[in-house]
C-alpha cells in the first residue's frame, strides 16, 4: 500500500513540446469546436485537461487504474460507481468492510489521482445501497495533484487550413442509393509548435501517494500518450518533439519557467538571407528551435540538478547561440558537454517497467 513513507522525495519540473499539423489539437466546445486562437497574437493554445486526457486513455491502455473517465467507457458517471470500479471486484458491503483503509486502497489503484488528484465530494446521497456504504467510507472528499501543467500556446503564429474549412461529407444508405452531404466544420491549422510546462511537487506528494516510480513513468507516458492516442480524424497530425524531466536534488527548489528558453530561430530557419514568416511554417521542417536560454538556465543549476531525463524528435532541429547545433535528439549532448547530468530516456525500452503487475 502506498504510505507518506516512499513518496517521491525530489521536485521535477517538466518541458513537453508536442507539434501540430493539419489538424485541431484542442478545439473549443463554446465555439464552434473550432481551434484555440489568441486574436491578437494568432498563438494557437492547448488545455492542460486536453494533455491530461491523453495521458489517462494512455494509463487505461497500459492496464492502470483510471478514476477520471470519459462518459463513453461504460462506466456509471457516479463518483461512488467509479471509485467501486478503481477498487476492482467489490460487490458486497461485507468486501469493503474488509478493507481497513479505503483511501490507501483507492490510491493505491487510482493512478490518475496520484498524479493529478481527484474530488470525491458526493454531491447527492446514492440510491445503491453499495454505492452509500462506499460514500460512507471515504474520509476526505479531494485530493490535490502534485503534479500539474500548464495549457500550452505555439511558438508560432499558426494559420488556419481553409483547404479542410468546409469539407462535405457524402453518405449512401443500403436501402436506396440516395446520396445526402453534410458540411463537416472542418477546422484546423496548418502548423503549431507547442510547449507545456509541468512541476512534480514533492511537498504534495503525500496527499496522493504519488511514488518515485509514478514519475519515472511519465518519462515515457507523455512521449507515448501523443503518439498513441491522438488517432481521431481531427487530432491525428500530432507528434512529440521533446521532453524534458528535470530532477532536482534540493527541496523547494526549482528553476521556473523553463518553457519559455525556447523560442523559434527565425534565422536559422529562412532561406535565402531571409528570416522565417510564420505565414510559411507548413511542418517541422520548416523549423528551428533556439535552445539557447534554456541550456544556459540549466548550465547555471548544474550543481542542483540530479538528472535531466530527456527525448528529443531527430526530426526538429535545434540551434544554440545562433548556430544550428543538430536536432532535438541531440539536446542531450549539449547538455553533458555543460557538465549536466543526464538520462537519455529510451522510452520503448524502458516503458514495460512502470505498467502494473501483470494479474494472477
Amino acid at each position: 500500500m502506498t504510505t507518506p513513507h516512499n513518496t517521491v522525495q525530489n521536485r521535477s519540473e517538466i518541458v513537453f513540446l508536442i507539434d501540430a499539423q493539419d489538424c485541431n489539437p484542442n478545439g473549443n466546445p463554446l465555439g464552434e469546436n473550432r481551434p484555440r486562437i489568441d486574436p491578437v497574437t494568432e498563438q494557437a493554445a492547448i488545455t492542460d485537461v486536453r494533455l491530461k486526457r491523453y495521458l489517462r486513455d494512455q494509463l487505461i491502455d497500459d492496464g492502470h487504474g483510471v478514476f477520471v473517465r470519459k462518459t463513453e467507457e461504460g462506466v456509471s458517471g457516479s463518483r461512488a460507481a467509479l471509485a467501486l470500479d478503481v477498487l476492482g471486484d467489490i460487490t458486497s458491503e461485507e468486501e469493503l468492510n474488509d478493507i481497513d483503509d479505503i483511501s490507501g486502497a483507492f490510491l493505491d489503484k487510482a493512478t490518475d489521482v496520484r498524479y493529478f488528484g481527484a474530488t470525491l465530494s458526493f454531491n447527492k446521497d446514492p440510491e445503491n445501497d453499495l454505492h452509500k456504504k462506499i460514500k460512507d467510507r471515504f474520509n476526505s472528499g479531494n485530493y490535490t495533484g502534485p503534479v500539474q501543467f500548464s495549457p500550452a500556446r505555439s511558438l508560432n503564429a499558426v494559420q488556419i487550413n481553409e483547404e479542410t474549412n468546409s469539407l462535405t461529407s457524402v453518405i449512401s444508405t443500403k436501402q436506396d442509393k440516395d446520396v445526402g452531404g453534410f458540411d463537416l466544420d472542418d477546422h484546423r491549422i496548418k502548423y503549431g509548435l507547442f510547449p507545456f510546462h509541468g512541476l512534480v511537487n514533492e511537498n504534495g506528494a503525500t496527499d496522493t501517494g504519488l511514488t518515485q516510480v509514478d514519475v519515472e513513468r511519465l518519462d515515457t507516458l507523455c512521449w507515448r500518450s501523443i503518439k498513441n492516442q491522438t488517432i481521431s480524424r481531427s487530432k491525428v497530425g500530432q507528434e512529440p518533439r521533446l521532453y524534458l524531466r528535470v530532477e532536482y536534488n534540493q527541496s523547494g527548489y526549482h528553476i521556473g519557467d523553463l518553457q519559455n528558453g525556447f523560442t523559434l530561430d527565425r534565422e536559422a530557419a529562412g532561406k535565402d538571407d531571409q528570416p522565417l514568416d510564420d505565414d510559411a511554417i507548413r511542418n517541422v521542417t520548416d523549423v528551428c528551435l533556439d535552445v539557447t536560454s534554456c541550456v544556459d538556465r540549466l548550465t547555471a543549476a548544474a550543481d542542483r540538478i540530479e538528472a535531466v531525463h530527456t527525448i528529443g524528435s531527430e526530426y526538429l532541429d535545434i540551434s544554440y547561440d545562433g548556430d544550428r547545433v543538430g536536432t532535438a535528439a541531440d539536446l542531450s549532448t549539449l547538455l553533458e558537454e555543460r557538465s549536466v547530468s543526464v538520462h537519455h530516456i529510451e522510452v520503448f525500452d524502458e516503458f514495460e517497467r512502470t505498467l502494473p503487475p501483470a494479474s494472477d
